[in-house]
């Protein structure tokens, strides 16, 4: 605000001022508005357009998220996070290596797993399998996983899979077998937080490189795969299932040790 200066006796306040700084508030020691020139204007009237002109000026926007102030929203890509969770050896970035058997031949499998989100009991991740067809020696798909528990039952309820398929395929894995009479039963619900084994189902929906294609001639992704990982091993077993493909094809895997970055969020 501009600082009135003392009128000599005899002088209105119209009298012409000297030019004030807004910034500095000294006309005389300004070199940058230091002039000769005279306002014509009240002492009233340069103070209410300061004021007019302060209420209309846009506040500085901070030029990164380093330091923004709380309240600018405006350089955040979004407000929504979908934040991921851990459970032993499965979170964002978690890689396991292994094989897949059927008959007497066995696949290279490699599991990349992308989103964990224990509150929703799910997970999703690539699979990528060499070897399976001559035509693509290497495939990678992206699946789903719905982890067994308060979400998700034993009982699978689709993909062609009747509940003597759930049976016949959960009871192969060692861990299931205190549930054998009780998992079809109205009420179960498998608690994973606190136990060694965790049980899920793995649905790949596409191939990666080629999301339209829906056949590959001598391989198949149309089925699903029953799942145990020991977080105590952090090792994976699975089964595949499909009705028209070999059954109990033997998937087992073991974690990568390798450096990855142990947690990330999609926005």
């Amino acid at each position: 605000m501009p600082i009135p200066s003392t009128a000599p006796a005899g002088l209105t306040t119209t009298t012409p001022l000297p030019i004030i700084c807004p910034a500095c508030k000294d006309a005389s020691s300004c070199p940058k508005h230091r002039c000769n020139k005279v306002l014509t204007k009240s002492c009233e009237t340069v103070e209410r357009e300061l004021k007019t002109r302060a209420s209309v000026e846009q506040p500085r926007r901070a030029p990164s998220l380093a330091c923004r102030a709380a309240d600018e929203q405006w350089v955040d890509i979004s407000n929504q996070r979908l934040k991921s969770t851990q459970l032993g050896g499965l979170y964002p970035g978690s890689k396991f290596k292994g094989v897949q058997k059927s008959g007497k031949t066995s696949y290279e499998v490699a599991v990349k797993i992308q989103h964990v989100d224990l509150a929703e009991s799910s997970m999703c991740g690539y699979l990528n399998i060499k070897g399976l067809t001559t035509e693509f020696p290497e495939l990678t798909t992206f699946f789903e996983a719905e982890i067994i528990g308060p979400k998700h039952s034993f009982l699978t309820r689709k993909w062609q899979a009747e509940e003597q398929f759930d049976y016949t395929h959960w009871k192969r894995f060692p861990a299931f077998q205190p549930y054998l009479k009780t998992f079809n039963q109205d009420g179960f619900a498998y608690d994973f937080y606190d136990k060694d084994f965790v049980f899920m189902r793995w649905k790949e929906h596409f191939l990666v490189s080629d999301h339209h294609l829906r056949s590959i001639d001598g391989a198949s992704y149309d089925g699903f795969y029953y799942i145990c990982y020991q977080r105590s091993t952090n090792q994976i077993t699975g089964y595949y299932f499909h009705h028209q493909s070999e059954w109990f094809q033997h998937l087992t895997l073991e974690h990568d040790n390798e450096r990855s970055f142990g947690n990330y969020e999609f926005r």
